[in-house]
């Protein structure tokens, strides 16, 4: 049996979504069909305001309300430190600590072979020119701890030596409640390498 054209023309847009298959994107639709008339009008205002109500910083290229964003113009905010990340889901990882008070500039991905992402499609242009007034003097590689983002921190790394800025990155090890016997030899040697003292 074939949906109305009205069906199968949601249920196609709703397969276009990261990990959402055939059978999830009709589960949506049929959900949808049920909802109030006024919570679809909503659902659909907030879609069409997504692009509308949304601006890339011009300073670390997240995304944000207002041009520059919030943490950029924070004039309490240290600016010696910037902190390099992939994107903005990041930096709002990173953010919700309430560890971090320096700035960050987003790379707009990380390099990665298999996808066709190389050095030159990242904001690394726009990364240089913002570290020609001497007024950064830690660098801080949050990457995720993957292939990637190894080859991104290296990368840069090598990029960076000549500005003699210091260049540190996030440190690697078991997470909380972790079982030593389910961790990987990586995580393992990370942990052993990157331990503190008491």
């Amino acid at each position: 049996m074939r949906y109305l054209a009205s069906i199968q023309n949601l249920i196609d847009h709703f397969t276009k979504l990261p990990a959402v298959g055939p059978k999830t994107a009709e589960r949506y639709v049929f959900y949808l069909l049920k909802a109030h008339p006024e919570s679809l009008q909503q659902f659909a205002q907030a879609i069409a305001e997504l692009k509308e109500k949304t601006a890339v910083c011009r300073t670390c290229l997240s995304l944000a309300e207002t041009n520059p964003c919030s943490i950029c113009s924070d004039p309490k905010r240290n600016r010696s430190c910037l902190c390099l990340v992939a994107d903005t889901r990041d930096l709002l990882a990173i953010e919700s600590t309430k560890q971090y008070h320096g700035l960050y500039y987003c790379l707009g991905g990380v390099i990665n072979a298999i996808e066709g992402i190389k050095p030159e499609n990242l904001n690394l242009k726009e990364l240089l020119s913002r570290l020609k007034p001497p007024l950064v003097k830690e660098i801080i590689l949050a990457f995720n701890p993957d292939l990637e983002g190894e080859t991104t921190s290296l990368y840069l790394n090598k990029l960076l030596k000549p500005y003699k800025i210091k260049i540190t990155r996030l440190a690697k090890g078991l997470p909380m409640g972790a079982d030593l016997e389910y961790a990987d030899e990586i995580t393992l040697s990370n942990a052993l390498k990157y331990r503190n003292e008491m």
